[in-house]
């Protein structure tokens, strides 16, 4: 079986050149407001037509758009704030 741990390291250059250039990079966020808003306002419209309309299904159902909507739109502005 073969053990690779004891094999001769021969790509040498290529870990120095993926270690110099770690730092140099641009950091991006990995993750948005947007989406965190969004899902957010969508289990509070939901929640909020649920218990409002004590269970019809066109008011949970415009909750949670309206709630969704709401919270993309309010977290596309806290991104552009960025």
């Amino acid at each position: 079986m073969a053990r690779s741990h004891h094999r001769k390291k021969h790509r040498e250059h290529l870990r120095n050149f993926k270690q110099s250039h770690e730092g140099t990079a641009s950091v991006k966020a990995k993750g948005k407001a947007s989406g965190v808003f969004t899902f957010g306002g969508v289990a509070v419209g939901l929640l909020l037509g649920y218990l409002a309309s004590n269970g019809s299904l066109v008011w949970t159902v415009a909750g949670l758009i309206i709630g969704g909507t709401a919270g993309y739109f309010l977290g596309r502005r806290i991104d552009a704030g960025n």
